[in-house]
């Protein structure tokens, strides 16, 4: 049964949420048609109690580990078949995972017996062709490799791998900040009819524009926080999910004084940030997209796991960011 917002003055009446490209690559078997979409459904019952939810809901999600492995079908192929730029591949990774989750999600919305529609969108999301991240290339992508591995493939395809937060070895690409999410009209549209709506794919299609206002695409992936982060703020969308693999955040992960974050002001957030304890590899652009969507006028960030949505914003769960007068 559907929970109205309504009826509970706890659900947020428009929420945006980002969920890992993770989530719909398990990286377990051989990433076959059939696997992708067996994943996708089971991700989309786990977001059932969300998607049942009697709201305007935005979805974003990641596409970290698929752009990655297309980067790498593009360098073993290359010979037979013309490579295909970065916002090209950005934009197959789009349409396929908003096809695989629109259709996941319809699907078990119905044998819910509930009618609500889902719609993706191919999303172009423009930056700045001078931002500093095209010439330090961040943003790991793509399959795990150990080292010798990884060292090999760079010799051989000249692909650019650094080692990511002790896990292994992964592509690394240019990820400049989004600055403007393109047709942003059309999203909140959509929303407004009650359509669950997926936008902002893999943190969208990177575009920059030219003095003539015409779009152009560049070899880049952003941060699908940011970009969730940005699309909330200029649809006037408050509160803010972002669902990762942990219930909560914590700060000195992995050592004995390890502690689990529940409800934090702003400014203790930015703190535990300088302190270094939110990795780039893993919870440092949720900490960033969190702080920057605080800090340009929205009210709450919730991070949590994806089987614990619902709960996690009834306050039941979760890491809650706050601004401090609001703790």
């Amino acid at each position: 049964m559907r929970t109205s917002v309504r009826t509970n003055p706890l659900i947020p009446r428009r929420l945006i949420v980002a969920v890992g490209g993770n989530a719909l690559d398990t990286g377990e078997g051989r990433g076959t048609p059939e696997e992708q979409k067996n994943v996708a459904a089971a991700l989309a019952r786990t977001m059932l109690p969300l998607l049942e939810l009697d709201n305007q809901l935005v979805v974003v999600h990641g596409n970290g580990p698929q752009v990655g492995k297309l980067l790498l079908a593009n360098a073993i192929a290359r010979d037979r078949v013309v490579p295909q730029s970065l916002d090209v591949l950005v934009a197959q990774t789009q349409g396929a995972l908003a096809y695989l989750l629109s259709q996941a999600f319809e699907n078990a919305l119905r044998e819910a017996g509930n009618p609500r529609h889902v719609v993706g969108l191919v999303t172009q999301v423009e930056v700045d062709g001078n931002d500093p991240g095209f010439r330090n290339p961040t943003k790991p992508v793509g399959p795990f490799f150990g080292e010798s591995e990884a060292q090999a493939l760079m010799r051989e395809f000249g692909l650019t791998m650094m080692e990511d937060a002790g896990r292994g070895w992964r592509y690394v690409v240019p990820s400049p900040v989004p600055l403007h999410i393109c047709d942003i009209s059309l999203v909140e549209a959509l929303m407004c009819t009650r359509t669950v709506v997926i936008a902002g794919g893999g943190g969208g299609i990177p575009v920059v524009r030219d003095a003539a206002g015409c779009r152009h695409g560049v070899e880049a992936v952003i941060d699908k926080d940011l970009t969730t982060g940005l699309m909330a703020n200029v649809l006037g969308i408050y509160d803010m999910m972002i669902l990762t693999a942990v219930p909560r955040v914590s700060i000195h992960f992995g050592k004995s004084d390890e502690r689990e974050l529940d409800r934090v002001s702003l400014s203790d957030m930015r703190r535990y940030q300088s302190e270094g304890h939110f990795p780039p590899g893993s919870m440092g652009p949720k900490v960033e997209a969190a702080l920057r969507f605080l800090d340009a006028g929205g009210r709450r960030v919730v991070i949590t796991s994806l089987d614990a949505a619902v709960p996690a914003l009834r306050g039941q769960t979760g890491t809650h960011v706050v601004h401090d007068h609001d703790l």
